[in-house]
């Protein structure tokens, strides 16, 4: 692949780089609606109610009852009515899964941690702040423009 570029093709080597990127970020996370990720986020929120749950993971309603019936299945979560509204259902970890996400959310860190492990942490801090910058920018021009489509 690198013989394909020239170098005035930097911003299309940039793309191909952050299309591989996010193809290797695909193939070693969690993914939007996994089990794993779904007991980190209940555990950071202590409790948190289905919908709130669906919200933050950008995940469809349908999709997130079948990943927590799976949870509850396994014993890692329950669900109930809440008190202040029986139309809303709170999702909590049981003891279980309050270990299975905290070595979920610790084996996310360990493998965070490797995925960089090949930059200094001033690289880091350096890449960081430029893909704060191409986010930023790209949210302005892309996300907004696609969400105008819809």
């Amino acid at each position: 692949m690198k013989g394909f570029w020239t170098e005035a093709d930097i911003n299309a080597r940039l793309v191909s780089h952050f299309r591989e990127i996010g193809h290797t970020l695909r193939a070693v996370s969690e993914g939007k609606g996994s089990q794993k990720r779904v007991l980190i986020v209940i555990d950071h929120f202590s409790t948190i109610t289905q919908s709130a749950l669906t919200e933050h993971l950008g995940i469809q309603p349908g999709s997130a009852s079948e990943v927590l019936g799976k949870l509850e299945a396994a014993g890692l979560i329950t669900r109930k009515p809440s008190e202040n509204d029986k139309r809303t259902t709170v999702v909590c970890l049981t003891p279980a899964g309050r270990e299975a996400a905290r070595e979920a959310a610790a084996q996310r860190a360990e493998r965070n941690a490797q995925m960089f492990s090949c930059l200094s942490g001033q690289e880091k801090a350096a890449l960081l702040a430029l893909l704060e910058r191409v986010n930023a920018s790209w949210d302005g021009l892309y996300r907004q423009e696609n969400a105008e489509e819809r």
